[in-house]
């Protein structure tokens, strides 16, 4: 299909981003109504413009780079396109015709928060038999001891701020598969455990980044499932060892989608609810953060360069399985269904080590 005579009348109407697979190529595609996929390099060579020609993205982390610089403007030109026309151009698929990959393959960086909601560090303390009784004096769990000071250089504490400091590690780009994959559990591993995280997408190299424009370096949100091996090292050298914790192979679900920050009036008021096999294990809001988005971003960056398409998974709600009582670990045959208001629904089933 040829290049139309005259550029299409540009739109604003919603859309999502995602990379995915049909007739065995890979492409970044753009999603409306979370059912329709625009083949975003196909269209591009197919629609009119009245912009500058841009070379296609070649894959997400090229698009989120260049989102600024007319990426975006070039979107809503398909966009316009595609809605306007009466029949479907050969470039657009139903979800059904399309295999989803994960948004962004892969991110350089992972970086996850921990315990940043108030009610899941007090279910963690109390693991697997309910709230600590608190020594006298003690502050709860979120809150800062009295011995609490800034770390230099990297996160400085103000006298009001009765918060701990943030707490963050690293988790492997390699565990990262798609929605509607499957979690594999570990052979010989029986304590798996899963949290629904909000995912901030960074879009421009960061650096020590100021509070004030900590939003400017944020290319959007998507959501991460942050499943978690919980049985330990087998000592007790050097306290947790979030190698094992956090990075087996398929421990870190992404997507389905990334929604670019535009279309997110306020990160810090969704909704989140997560599901297993039908029950509701977590339920809350991210406004019950104890660090916001944006101050992550800062910590974050105080510490490491942060590059386009890495991803800081921003904590988990209280509800985990593993500090019920009895705990509740993941199983084969559980379906986990994580979702974010605004952002979508992340699906992976969870299967064993043998692949069943």
């Amino acid at each position: 299909m040829g290049c139309t005579a005259a550029a299409p009348e540009p739109s604003d109407q919603p859309f999502k981003l995602g990379t995915f697979e049909r007739d065995g190529a890979s492409f970044v595609g753009l999603v409306l109504d979370d059912s329709v996929v625009i083949d975003m390099p196909a269209a591009d060579g197919a629609v009119g413009s009245s912009l500058d020609r841009l070379a296609a993205p070649s894959d997400m982390k090229e698009l989120i780079e260049r989102y600024e610089l007319g990426y975006r403007d070039r979107i809503r030109e398909i966009i316009g396109s595609v809605t306007a026309e009466a029949t479907r151009p050969e470039y657009v698929y139903g979800l059904d015709e399309v295999r989803i990959l994960p948004p962004i393959m892969y991110p350089m960086n992972m970086i996850n928060t921990a315990l940043n909601y108030a009610e899941h560090a007090l279910e963690m303390a109390g693991l697997n038999s309910g709230p600590p009784a608190l020594s006298a004096g003690a502050p709860p769990p979120g809150y800062a001891t009295p011995t609490t000071t800034s770390a230099p250089g990297i996160w400085e504490r103000v006298p009001t701020d009765g918060r701990w400091n943030p707490y963050m590690f690293l988790k492997s780009p390699s565990s990262v598969i798609a929605d509607g994959e499957a979690v594999r559990l570990p052979i010989g591993r029986d304590r798996i455990d899963s949290e629904c995280e909000l995912g901030a997408v960074i879009g421009r190299r960061a650096s020590r980044v100021p509070l004030e424009q900590a939003n400017d370096y944020i290319f959007g949100y998507t959501i991460e499932l942050d499943v978690s091996d919980r049985g330990g090292r087998g000592d007790e050298r050097y306290g947790s060892d979030w190698l094992i914790t956090k990075s087996h192979d398929t421990f870190g679900p992404l997507g389905p989608f990334i929604v670019p920050k535009e279309f997110v009036p306020d990160p810090r008021n969704l909704s989140v609810e997560y599901v297993i096999n039908g029950a509701l294990f977590q339920e809350a809001n991210t406004s019950l953060m104890i660090h916001d988005v944006f101050e992550q971003v800062v910590y974050a960056t105080n510490i490491l360069t942060l590059l386009p398409g890495d991803v800081i998974a921003t904590g988990s709600p209280a509800g985990v399985g593993s500090a019920r009582n009895p705990p509740v670990f993941l199983q084969p045959g559980d379906l986990s269904v994580c979702s974010y208001e605004g952002i979508g629904t992340l699906t992976n089933p969870i299967v064993g080590p043998e692949g069943r």
